[in-house]
């Protein structure tokens, strides 16, 4: 295993350089010239001369790409534009509100989805399995936007239960009063379309070879399900929950700048704003890394639930 893994990380790196120099002439050829943006309209060209020195943009393009790379390989972009902040620390201060919301909430995804697939799959082409899909393409269809709304009005403003805004210091007080509403919201919007997805997983193992042999045997259809049917479509769900994990660097975008909650998602839409540049360009190689490297994990998990799965 040692040796797939050292291998994997080897291969990571030619991909990474495609991402650094994808990253680099998109910010430096689309992106337009940063002097200009940091001057504002009134400047003169000594100002924005003075601004390009400052930010090594008058250097040749091989220099940019090295300066480029030093800040990756130190983890070290320089200050925001638009703050004056470090982007290090922005990034490590604003990825803990993040996970508080999002950790919990791809918890609670996974598990009421294999739960409900299951219990769908115990009466599949059933007049309740079909009221179970329709409802799921229901609620596909309503936009995350409606949820938040209504969310907030009916659990916020009539029921009092949750506040609309605010983030504090604690942790437990955090998670249990700030975060509870945007949890329940996301779980909202997303369930639906993951118990359709690990229904289809389930029903595809459900007529397998195996499933019979184990029914043959006398097996409940309890154990059927839970134990052999489970394990088996365990690896097309673990492929969807690990691909999605790189999200949990960016954050949920709408929940975090409806409810005010300063994660990473936020951080993101505000660096749009206002051309941010060493915010997005760092945010952007982080969630690359971490795509690959969640990619490495799902591999080692596969070989965890299936041992038949070798890896090469």
């Amino acid at each position: 295993m040692l040796g797939f893994v050292l291998r994997r990380l080897w291969q990571m790196l030619p991909t990474m350089a495609g991402v650094v120099l994808l990253v680099f002439f998109l910010f430096n050829w689309v992106g337009g010239d940063p002097a200009y943006i940091l001057a504002g309209k009134m400047a003169n060209a000594e100002d924005i001369a003075n601004i390009r020195r400052q930010l090594g943009t008058d250097q040749p393009y091989h220099i940019q790409l090295w300066i480029f790379v030093k800040q990756i390989l130190t983890f070290d972009f320089g200050n925001a534009w638009s703050t004056g902040e470090p982007v290090s620390h922005i990034i490590a201060s604003r990825l803990g509100p993040s996970l508080t919301v999002l950790v919990p909430l791809t918890i609670l995804e996974t598990f009421f989805g294999i739960a409900l697939a299951l219990a769908v799959a115990f009466v599949r082409g059933s007049l309740t399995d079909r009221a179970v899909m329709v409802a799921c393409t229901v609620g596909m269809s309503i936009s995350i936007l409606v949820y938040i709304i209504v969310f907030q009005y009916v659990f916020a403003y009539q029921l009092g239960m949750f506040p609309v805004q605010g983030w504090g210091e604690s942790f437990s007080e955090n998670l249990l009063r700030y975060a509870a509403l945007p949890i329940l919201i996301g779980l909202a919007v997303s369930i639906a379309p993951t118990l359709r997805l690990y229904r289809s997983f389930v029903l595809d193992e459900v007529n397998q070879d195996y499933v019979r042999t184990a029914r043959a045997k006398g097996l409940s259809e309890r154990r059927v399900m839970w134990v052999h049917v489970l394990r088996n479509a365990a690896i097309p769900i673990i492929t969807h929950v690990m691909a999605n994990l790189p999200a949990l660097l960016i954050g949920a975008f709408l929940l975090e700048r409806f409810f005010g909650i300063p994660g990473i998602g936020r951080e993101v839409i505000l660096a749009v704003e206002r051309s941010d540049f060493p915010v997005i360009k760092a945010i952007t190689i982080y969630v690359a890394a971490a795509t690959m490297i969640f990619n490495l994990l799902a591999d080692l998990l596969y070989q965890a639930v299936d041992p038949r799965v070798k890896l090469k």
